[in-house]
């Protein structure tokens, strides 16, 4: 297929290949100065106290867990509608994931399914920032406050989102980034902390070098830890990206808003709802078929859009239906209808900083003569 659009590309420039050249011509390849450039960067931008670069986004959920004091027999009550690291976090600390149901609108965590869900064994929660958009944290803080529940937001969709004029992030005990190369920046792979809990950034910076202390001897291990370092070269790529956030962002909000304009009118689909108190930091663009439509349809269109070079893919299948999750825990479909009708409905579409308005139209065009087609 000739020009085929994919459904996402990086944002990289010569700025960023030049800090990772850099880096290659110094004998600091891991736990150097670009790390902690990077991490400065990170904090000074959401407005944390403390960030710590990991090797993931799944290894800050992990770490964050740990730091909030959740172990086996506690509850950690998060979306359903997100990637599996936001239930496997959970899991991996002994745990047990329980899922909420969303909102039919803007399809993040429903508030209301969030408390509902709340036992004595709930120990912490875990909001997700579905595609970049903030959670209802006013609300979610406040039953979290009054069961004594911890907050760990997933925010590795959402770096530089806002609710309520706070970045995402920063609004619980501690808050996670991820910059695999589909997210507004990247770092190849890589995570990063942020919280304003001295014990918590240090016990994470422990803990992602084998469970040294900060200060400690290379082979002097404290505490059972994990290789979840962030090596030189990434941080300069990030580093180097965070240079140009700004720019990045209003590229992607540029691009949301063509989606916006050619589909909003095509009553057939269904677009997140965005909400008026929050500041949105575009991931990815997902649309929904209309209820009137299925799964098949879904994947007809999917299927319609590949044919013609245009990128897209399911986005999100459910976390409570993946094989494991069934297996393991006995999750079963009907357990929480609004996020299953969401999930067989909804698809990504091609989305990148650089994506043309072109490139847009076409998308467009196709989708509604594969959908007016059905």
């Amino acid at each position: 297929m000739d020009n085929p659009i994919p459904l996402s590309l990086p944002d990289i420039t010569d700025l960023e290949i030049q800090a990772v050249v850099d880096v290659l011509r110094t004998n600091r390849l891991s736990l150097g100065p670009r790390q902690v450039a990077f991490e400065e960067a990170i904090r000074d931008f959401v407005g944390a106290r403390y960030a710590c670069a990991l090797s993931s986004g799944t290894a800050a959920l992990h770490l964050a867990l740990l730091a909030a004091g959740v172990g086996p027999g506690d509850e950690v009550i998060t979306s359903s509608f997100s990637f599996i690291a936001s239930a496997n976090c959970a899991l991996y600390v002994g745990a047990k994931p329980v899922f909420a149901d969303i909102d039919p609108a803007t399809w993040n965590i429903d508030p209301d399914a969030l408390e509902a869900a709340i036992t004595p064994k709930t120990k912490a929660v875990i909001p997700v920032h579905v595609f970049g958009q903030p959670c209802r944290m006013d609300r979610i803080m406040a039953a979290a406050k009054k069961h004594s529940l911890a907050v760990v937001e997933d925010s590795c969709e959402a770096i530089g989102a806002a609710f309520g004029g706070r970045k995402a992030g920063t609004i619980g005990q501690s808050g996670t980034f991820a910059f695999y190369p589909n997210k507004q920046i990247t770092t190849g792979e890589g995570g990063m902390l942020v919280t304003d809990d001295e014990k918590v950034a240090s016990l994470a910076r422990s803990l992602r070098n084998q469970g040294r202390a900060e200060k400690a001897t290379w082979l002097a291990h404290e505490r059972l830890g994990y290789n979840y370092r962030m090596c030189e070269l990434q941080a300069a790529l990030g580093e180097a990206q965070m240079k140009r956030i700004s720019d990045i962002l209003a590229k992607r909000a540029r691009a949301a808003g063509w989606y916006t304009q050619r589909l909003a009118g095509f009553e057939k689909l269904r677009l997140q709802k965005i909400e008026p108190d929050v500041t949105m930091s575009w991931f990815v663009f997902v649309i929904r078929l209309a209820d009137e439509f299925s799964q098949e349809h879904r994947d007809r269109l999917i299927a319609g859009l590949g044919q013609q070079g245009i990128g897209c893919n399911a986005y999100f299948t459910p976390i409570h239906l993946q094989t494991f999750y069934r297996e393991q825990l006995g999750c079963r479909p009907g357990q929480l209808p609004v996020t299953e009708k969401v999930g067989e409905r909804s698809l990504a579409i091609p989305f990148f900083s650089n994506i043309s308005e072109g490139q847009v139209d076409r998308v467009c065009g196709a989708i509604r003569r594969i959908v007016d087609g059905f």
